[in-house]
């Protein structure tokens, strides 16, 4: 088919998760509650950490910045896909379609980078604690934090541009609750290889080296461990890593199942499950993670209930 007789697309339709009323009723209900939990359990973290002067440490800083980035992931893909859900109306406009894509992407790798910049604070602190002060010091903490956006949006950025150049000019239907890469790029009928080199080269990068980097530190951090003498003292250094290792398994496990293959195995049911566990239920948890086994940030929240009172 040439250019010339291709009529192209300006608007798409989200079917969302299903299609049958009772059970968009039932996921109305189960994402507004984890969209609220989510966003007032992270607001509580931040508050926490900023009304306690003895949060105020490298590690609780990225902390900060980490639920941050989780609400504002939420709020890219949680109430346009509420609005989705209770209305007749799926039309979604290309020109809204992007911007989401772009926000998505940029805060799914800035919390990737963000998970790696914890990963450097465990690490200093562990294997090289006589350094940590000079190296974690406020100027550099908070490099790191900009060093994660910047990287992020100049990556997203390249893929929305990348994006914006293809002609859609067949099937409108996205099986999918968002804009998301991958489903975009199956409805185009221009030719997406480029798209799709840099979804599996550089997007694989992005993903795949802050991760291989948190295995790495944590490699240094468990044989630095392994030689404290003390049982009670390898269980300390331990937890103190427990949460951050569990929050990384949860959301590189489901990231990379889903983003780091080729497009020819992309499952429409499958991989939205899997989205939605790392869009919405991780977020979710990650206060809750960081909270529940962490005695320091469970004093801070105290004295910030007190505080309310």
């Amino acid at each position: 088919m040439t250019k010339g007789n291709q009529s192209h697309i300006a608007e798409f339709l989200l079917l969302g998760l299903t299609r049958d009323p009772k059970k968009q009723v039932w996921l109305f209900a189960s994402f507004l509650a984890m969209y609220l939990v989510n966003v007032a359990g992270h607001s509580v973290i931040t508050a926490a950490i900023q009304g306690d002067a003895r949060l105020h440490t490298p590690m609780y800083f990225l902390l900060s910045n980490l639920s941050l980035v989780d609400i504002c992931f939420t709020n890219v893909i949680v109430p346009r896909m509420l609005a989705n859900v209770m209305s007749k109306n799926k039309k979604v406009p290309f020109a809204q379609c992007l911007p989401q894509m772009y926000f998505f992407v940029a805060c799914a790798i800035t919390d990737s980078f963000l998970l790696a910049a914890m990963a450097i604070d465990r690490h200093v602190a562990i294997c090289s604690p006589l350094h940590y002060t000079a190296t974690m010091n406020p100027r550099h903490c908070l490099l790191l934090v900009i060093a994660s956006w910047v990287v992020s949006h100049l990556h997203s950025l390249t893929h929305t541009v990348l994006m914006a150049r293809l002609s859609f000019c067949g099937p409108n239907v996205i099986h999918h609750f968002f804009c998301d890469v991958q489903p975009l790029l199956m409805l185009s009928c221009s030719d997406t290889s480029v798209n799709e080199l840099l979804v599996f080269t550089e997007g694989s990068f992005v993903i795949v080296s802050p991760f291989l980097f948190i295995v790495v530190s944590y490699i240094y951090i468990t044989r630095a461990v392994l030689r404290l003498p003390s049982g009670r003292g390898r269980y300390k250094v331990f937890s103190t890593c427990g949460s951050h290792i569990t929050v990384v398994a949860l959301y590189y496990g489901t990231a990379i199942s889903v983003y780091i293959r080729p497009s020819s195995t992309y499952s429409v049911t499958k991989d939205s499950v899997v989205t939605v566990i790392y869009t919405v239920v991780i977020p979710m948890l990650n206060p809750f993670i960081y909270s529940l086994r962490n005695k320091d940030m469970k004093q801070g929240l105290t004295k910030l209930a007190r505080r309310k009172e």
